[in-house]
């Protein structure tokens, strides 16, 4: 009895005669260091801009120069040494079939369920998010260390197949945003045929479709070679493409993600769903059906591997840029960009993998999965084991939705164990020890898919009682004061401790991963041998099932009140006073010129604009202001140009004295959710710049 609830598929039979797996297809040896090379680079360009070394303004020239540079020439270098002999023609109209399939099925869903008044918007830019992949930047490198040294021409495919949405799909989603904006002007000044212009024009103005077009027509005229005297300079421009997009991906991550509200999650996993997981199976299905003319069995089934693959490739940034320019779900498309980069890391990697496969025995499956379930176990126990206390130290165990979610943490507590226990149990010759195991093992995973249900529940109750009741609209402190900075706050925002965001993602991640169990196990009952994407969905749902102990550290493991605050409240006891001992004669130049500006020129009428007077209780905040109006403020006066400039700005004038924490805890920051992190008084900076104390004024 295996404790799995997925079934393991028999093996594939071999031909008669063959004793030896067929030679594979692709160099799956050369993938992990591909995606550690270009997620590491990423993760580095997402660094420099979480902390500010590059600020979204600085970042804005890297990526023109990836976009109108580096790419362009790219571009026309493959085109122009493009060998068309070697072109498998059906396998491109398989992949522009899967396209044209998934951005109907968006299309045509978000336009039933969306709302009149942004109906076509949405299902122009959500067919678009569907369809779009980032092929250059990360998928050409994950296809060159895989097929570089088994099947070289299937690299010239990234160059054929990315202009298939550009030049194709897109302008149909442009159409369908066009149209809307058309729609809600209510006065209709465009005409239709001005709007068709306009797609048409932007589609030309893009340089890829410009430079895939002019490449085309070079490689005819210049018989497929690139003129010795402009063969460096275009090698030059061509090769610093990798790096660059790969560091701007990184750094358009930065801030996306907050973005992200509980109103925009369903939306966001089904067009993940259907980026991720309808594409490449769509994809491999449509090559497998019209690329029957193969000759070669070996390469058609190279070629939907291929496919399947090609259909993983998260998002492109792009997509983001059609957000913002049509002002349209933008937290859903840059938070889905982000998620799907990632998510795309671990699925190419398994997938590979496993594609590699081409024949296993039983015993061996067997033993592969209970080993990533036992190695999978272990790591969900250290975190539950970290989880719990925290749930039980911080008393939310005692209200709810906390009293529920406890019960979950202890099913999967309880699920980790009885997989632990089993990979030993099976190894002994102890009917009853199994027994007990399975027993055990079965119970827990069972409750552990019941309690998210029950948690959904008791937050829908909680929602219905709150509205009955009305809005905690008064200051829980008791003042009186209409200008209470807590009761604003306490009005925009529930009750904190419920943490209801947190427990709605929960939910959702659990119930996709209930679905790809069920999957598997439906997938087993109508076809008995499923094949290879069936064994990847085993192995996903291994991974789901034993797992969630690590999601539920992720999102309340780290409680920001009981552990974050506590330490960073440390870290500044220990450290700032030594830092506030220091003399500031010796702060560097900017820090001493920024100051002394805003001083002279500026501090009064900042004063004026954002200073106010702000009461709690029996304590009075005078002079406070919040963090991000000042951050607000120093854009609208042309002092800083972005969010990240106006941080760095207002960092300066904290490390000057001139700006100063209410509770001298904090260091400046933009976040306006918290309020003990933004209230700041400006201070009267003495001239020298001296340690001498500021004053509140």
């Amino acid at each position: 009895v295996t404790p799995y609830f997925i079934a393991v598929p028999p093996a594939t039979t071999l031909a008669v005669g063959d004793n030896s797996p067929p030679p594979s297809t692709m160099s799956i040896d050369k993938l992990l260091p591909a995606l550690l090379e270009c997620f590491g680079i990423i993760l580095c360009g997402y660094i420099a801009g979480r902390t500010n070394i590059i600020t979204p303004t600085q970042a804005k020239g890297l990526g023109n120069f990836v976009s109108k540079f580096a790419l362009p020439a790219l571009l026309f270098k493959n085109m122009v040494l493009l060998d068309f002999g070697d072109v498998i023609w059906p396998f491109l109209w398989s992949i522009l079939v899967a396209k044209v399939c998934v951005f109907f099925i968006v299309c045509v869903l978000t336009l039933i369920v969306a709302s009149p008044d942004s109906r076509f918007s949405k299902a122009g830019l959500f067919s678009i998010f569907a369809t779009q992949s980032n092929d250059f930047a990360l998928g050409y490198p994950i296809v060159e260390a895989l097929y570089q040294s088994t099947y070289p021409e299937y690299l010239q495919y990234i160059y054929l197949v990315a202009p298939v949405s550009l030049m194709l799909l897109n302008p149909i989603g442009f159409a369908f945003c066009e149209f809307q904006k058309w729609k809600n002007q209510g006065s209709h000044q465009q005409s239709k045929l001005r709007i068709v212009g306009f797609v048409l024009l932007q589609v030309l103005k893009n340089p890829i479709v410009f430079m895939v077009v002019f490449g085309i027509s070079a490689h005819f005229v210049l018989h497929g070679t690139i003129p010795a005297f402009m063969a460096e300079f275009v090698d030059g421009l061509a090769n610093s493409f990798g790096g660059a997009a790969l560091f701007y991906l990184g750094l358009s991550m930065v801030g996306q993600l907050r973005k992200l509200t509980r109103s925009t999650v369903v939306t966001l996993i089904l067009l993940i769903t259907a980026k991720l997981l309808l594409m490449p199976l769509l994809c491999k299905d449509m090559v497998d059906l019209l690329d029957n003319n193969n000759t070669s069995s070996m390469n058609h089934s190279s070629l939907s591997d291929y496919a399947f693959l090609y259909g993983v490739f998260p998002t492109a940034p792009s997509v983001a840029i059609y957000a913002i320019y049509y002002n349209t779900e933008l937290e859903v498309v840059t938070s889905g960009m982000v998620i799907s980069t990632f998510l795309s890391a671990p699925i190419m990697y398994v997938s590979a993998w496993l594609l590699t496969i081409h024949w296993m025995d039983p015993q061996l499956l067997m033993r592969s999965l209970q080993t990533v379930s036992f190695d999978i176990s272990i790591v969900s126990l250290v975190a539950l084991l970290w989880t719990i206390p925290v749930m039980f130290l911080s008393k939310k165990f005692k209200r709810l939705p906390h009293m529920l979610t406890v019960n979950l943490f202890l099913a999967q507590l309880s699920s980790c164990i009885g997989m632990i226990l089993w990979n030993f149990v099976v190894k002994e010759d102890n009917f009853i020890s199994q027994i007990f195991t399975f027993a055990l093992l079965s119970t827990s995973l069972y409750s552990a898919f019941i309690w998210p249900g029950l948690i959904a529940l008791s937050i829908v109750l909680m929602k219905k009682y709150d509205d009955l009741n009305g809005s905690p609209g008064q200051c829980e402190s008791g003042c009186e004061s209409t200008d209470c900075l807590l009761a604003q706050m306490e009005e925009l925002q529930p009750p904190p401790d419920r943490q209801v965001a947190r427990h709605v993602l929960l939910c959702l991640l659990l119930t996709v991963f209930l679905l790809a169990n069920f999957s598997s196990c439906l997938w087993l009952i109508c076809n008995h041998t499923p094949g290879r994407l069936h064994l990847e969905l085993q192995f996903f749902s291994a991974i789901a099932i034993y797992g969630q102990g690590f999601i539920s550290f992720a999102l309340f493991g780290l409680d920001k009140h009981f552990i974050l605050l506590p330490l960073k409240r440390l870290y500044h006891r220990c450290f700032g006073k030594k830092k506030e001992e220091q003399p500031q004669t010796d702060l560097p130049d900017d820090i001493k010129m920024t100051c002394t500006q805003f001083t002279k020129y500026h501090k009064q009428q900042c004063f004026h604009d954002i200073v106010k007077k702000r009461r709690c209780g029996m304590k009075t905040m005078a002079d406070c202001f919040l963090g991000c109006e000042l951050v607000d403020w120093l854009q609208q006066v042309g002092l800083a140009q972005d969010r990240g400039e106006a941080l760095l700005y207002g960092t300066r004038l904290q490390q000057g004295g001139v700006l100063l924490h209410i509770k001298q805890e904090y260091s400046f920051e933009d976040i306006p959710d918290e309020i003990r992190r933004l209230n700041y008084v400006i201070s009267d900076l003495p001239q020298s710049l001296a340690a001498k104390p500021p004053i509140s004024g």
